[in-house]
């Protein structure tokens, strides 16, 4: 686990190249990854997308062509005059299905499914309803964050983030988003939960290591608090400064950083992220693997049902 005093340049490096940041760039934002989620519930058309999700038009447009130029979606004509395309996920879109379900495990424990995600999964393979769960691909134990090691060796073949300004939603308290998808799959929520994963406690910590501008982390770390994600309290030893620390649900938000830092390197950038896991009960390096919580077998978008009735 993170030492008391990070290293926060060799922090800062790590997560500048890290494969997750440059992935969150590419879909980290609400409107993306609800599409991919109504991809992975049936929905192909233009139209139905619209309607179900209520993305504004135009946004839709714009993550629809972003998605298909990156391979993950890919448009068949159905209809000529005028013409009209379904979105159908190719490989690499069906290889996010693993941290899509750790969004959905997240809703069910923490949240109260505003989203109208399904509320019963059933794995075909096995042929019960369950919950999935997060692995070490190695000894197939289940993981969480406190099991891990984490070794931190920036890739130079990654380039690192500039720092330069990014465009970036406006996430305030009592925004109706905060506790739901708008916030959690926030770019900047996402790696301020990594930094403190890896020891950075304060706000003069995270603001370096991400080096994101403090009137843009106040806000986010506001809106975190707010949502259950983060606690904040007066620093024992210094009353002068806060000390921010993950909640229960914060920590739980792992899992989806996990496998999404995995879909990156292994089916994006093919290149291994700058933070390295290591399992502390077998002593191998960490890949992480979603399995059905009943027969334990990795879990596979066209192996899983779901239903709109009774939570497992």
């Amino acid at each position: 686990m993170p030492s008391q005093t990070p290293d926060l340049d060799l922090i800062r490096d790590a997560l500048s190249t890290s494969t997750l940041s440059h992935a969150l760039k590419l879909i980290g934002d609400r409107w993306t990854m609800q599409i991919l989620m109504g991809a992975f519930t049936g929905i192909k058309r233009f139209d139905d997308f619209q309607t179900h999700l209520n993305i504004p038009r135009r946004t839709l447009s714009e993550r629809l062509k972003a998605l298909v130029h990156m391979d993950m979606l890919r448009p068949r004509l159905y209809q000529e005059r005028p013409e009209r395309y379904a979105y159908h996920l190719t490989d690499k879109g069906m290889a996010l299905y693993e941290a899509t379900l750790m969004t959905w495990e997240w809703e069910q424990r923490f949240g109260d499914n505003r989203l109208g995600l399904p509320t019963r999964l059933v794995h075909k393979t096995c042929g019960h309803g369950f919950w999935p769960e997060m692995i070490c691909g190695t000894c197939r134990e289940p993981v969480v964050v406190r099991d891990l090691e984490l070794e931190l060796r920036p890739n130079p073949r990654l380039p690192h983030d500039s720092g330069a300004p990014m465009r970036t939603p406006k996430i305030s308290t009592g925004d109706a988003a905060i506790s739901h998808l708008g916030l959690r799959m926030d770019r900047w929520t996402l790696m301020i939960i990594t930094a403190a994963t890896l020891g950075c406690r304060y706000f003069d910590q995270i603001t370096h290591v991400l080096r994101i501008s403090p009137p843009l982390l106040s806000r986010r770390l506001a809106a975190m608090v707010e949502a259950g994600l983060m606690s904040v309290a007066p620093d024992r030893e210094d009353g002068r400064r806060r000390v921010y620390l993950l909640s229960p649900s914060g920590r739980a938000m792992f899992p989806y950083i996990a496998l999404l830092s995995t879909w990156a390197s292994e089916h994006h950038f093919h290149e291994p992220s700058s933070i390295h896991p290591y399992h502390k009960a077998c002593g191998a390096a960490f890949l992480p693997r979603a399995t059905c919580g009943h027969c334990h077998e990795r879990l596979h978008a066209w192996d899983v049902s779901f239903e709109r009735g009774e939570p497992v």
